[in-house]
């Protein structure tokens, strides 16, 4: 595996609770850093993939037409902004 550095940067108070965990997990700040880091874009492709296949082959068309059914009436109370 290649490796690549980055100089973070992070606010004092992410780095000492960065630094708790990964004392707590027995691994170096750095690796937990890099898992942590792994399992974000585990979750946002994960995400992306899922809406993308629940979309399936909708279009903005759709929807469309499916709000022209809705009625038109002044939102309730406690939907008002």
């Amino acid at each position: 595996m290649s490796k690549s550095t980055y100089p973070l940067k992070l606010p004092v108070s992410v780095k000492k609770a960065a630094q708790r965990l990964a004392k707590e997990d027995g691994v170096s700040l750095n690796q937990w850093i890099a898992v942590a880091v792994a399992q974000k874009i585990g979750v946002v492709e994960t995400a992306a993939e899922f809406f993308a296949r629940r979309a399936g082959n909708a279009s903005g068309k759709g929807l469309l037409k499916a709000l022209a059914k809705v009625p038109v009436r002044p939102p309730e109370p406690e939907d008002e902004m």
